[in-house]
């Protein structure tokens, strides 16, 4: 009866004021609200490939130049694409692969092929995903785990040397694969047309780190034999082109305020000329003023999107921070509204630590443990922490907040804090 009772409760208090409203919902005045001004959104993604990719056509031609032998069924070199966050490297790529097909129709001399080593970062699962590429007979193919690497490797050499063709393996992100296990990968790849006789396989890898090919072995490095490809972050005048190109297509005219895309251009290339960073502030600008049921992009909601990019990336930064690193950071935070401290030094953190471990029962760190959580944290931009120097005395740091409100909320409101702010010391209750 109980059970009961508590299921009409729960009828009762269904809200019921849409029923029978031409099908109106509680999104109804989200939708009415907001102005569409975008034409089409997916121009806008950092993952979308236009026709035309500004300041890249000389690396289009160098790479395109590289590897059209393979549609005579010649071996190209493999590549290795450096470059930072930002600079084109996926897109070129992407681009150029999409061209290869249209001149190979039927593939019947070539086949590109494309990994994101970010997303699958195992060897057995690149040599998975390579092959369920390759492989098209359902019965044929690699199942997702079970298999030794050494027997997805001889599958995919059978299959690949009865295709006679050029396969063209593009490695995106090849660092993530490398930092987490090493260079088998590479071992695979590089002896796989030692053991081939009729088909040929040329690599591309794409890598922000400039000194990737050092921290290989000089066996695979020898194999490799690549040939590098350096792409520069776009300047200032650069992004402008790009975004001027991406928004002819996504916006009516007169939709976008004249100072929003040099605005967007100017704050990327602070970031090291970084073109998906500029395709997102455009983005999320103009999303802003469509939430807001605004006709025309400004600049306002540019510096808007701009702090909402910036306060998610830092939130996504604090949720991969470990227990002991939040209990520090609350530390921080604590002593700069509990105790008025604007700045703290190392001891005045460890003091408040030692306190906020007691309270969640969590094991207290030795104070140079705690330091170097404080370095940490002042190296992800999250506080603000240098060195200052007492001369025969010592030095210390001194530690400041340099935290936005929403993230600081974000950590007090942390499972881990619960109960913090109704904890007494035992001490403190019996001096009561």
């Amino acid at each position: 009866m109980i059970f009961i009772q508590r299921k009409q409760k729960e009828k009762a208090v269904v809200p019921v004021e849409n029923e029978g409203n031409n099908g109106a919902n509680i999104f109804t005045q989200y939708m009415q609200k907001r102005n569409q001004i975008v034409k089409n959104k997916k121009i806008l993604q950092s993952s979308y490939i236009p026709s035309n990719l500004p300041h890249r056509t000389d690396k289009i031609n160098e790479i395109v130049e590289i590897i059209a032998p393979s549609l005579n069924r010649d071996k190209p070199s493999n590549i290795l694409i450096i470059g930072k966050t930002g600079t084109g490297k996926t897109a070129v790529i992407n681009y150029i692969g999409k061209e290869l097909k249209k001149a190979d129709k039927d593939e019947e001399n070539c086949k590109f092929i494309y990994v994101n080593c970010e997303v699958v970062d195992t060897p057995y699962g690149i040599l998975y995903n390579i092959s369920n590429q390759i492989i098209t007979d359902p019965s044929k193919r690699i199942p997702f785990t079970g298999w030794s690497l050494d027997k997805i490797f001889a599958e995919l050499t059978d299959y690949v040397d009865k295709q006679d063709k050029v396969f063209i393996v593009v490695l995106d992100e090849i660092d993530r694969s490398f930092e987490k296990n090493g260079d088998d990968i590479f071992y695979y790849l590089t002896t796989i047309n030692e053991l081939l006789e009729n088909s040929r396989v040329s690599i591309i890898g794409i890598t922000n780190n400039s000194r990737f090919t050092e921290m290989l072995s000089t066996k695979i490095k020898s194999r490799l034999g690549e040939e590098k490809i350096i792409f520069p972050p776009y300047t200032v005048e650069q992004l402008g082109d790009i975004l001027v190109e991406r928004a002819k297509d996504a916006f009516e005219e007169g939709i976008l305020d004249s100072d929003v895309i040099p605005y967007c251009a100017a704050l990327s290339a602070q970031e090291m000329g970084d073109a998906r960073k500029a395709l997102d502030l455009l983005r999320i600008s103009a999303d802003l003023a469509e939430r807001n049921g605004d006709t025309v992009v400004t600049a306002a909601h540019v510096r808007l999107a701009r702090s909402k990019i910036e306060l998610d990336a830092v939130s996504e930064v604090i949720k991969t921070l470990t227990v002991q690193s939040k209990i520090v950071l609350m530390s921080i935070i604590k002593n700069t509204e509990d105790e008025n401290m604007t700045v703290m030094t190392t001891g005045d953190v460890y003091t408040m630590y030692k306190y906020v471990c007691e309270a969640i029962s969590q094991t207290i760190l030795t104070q140079r443990r705690v330091a170097g959580l404080i370095s940490e944290l002042d190296m992800l931009g999250i506080v603000h922490a240098r060195v200052k120097s007492f001369g025969r005395q010592g030095r210390t740091k001194e530690i400041s907040l340099n935290t936005p409100k929403e993230i600081i909320n974000m950590v007090k409101s942390d499972e881990v804090f619960r109960g913090l702010d109704s904890y007494r010391p035992q001490k403190q209750m019996t001096l009561m």
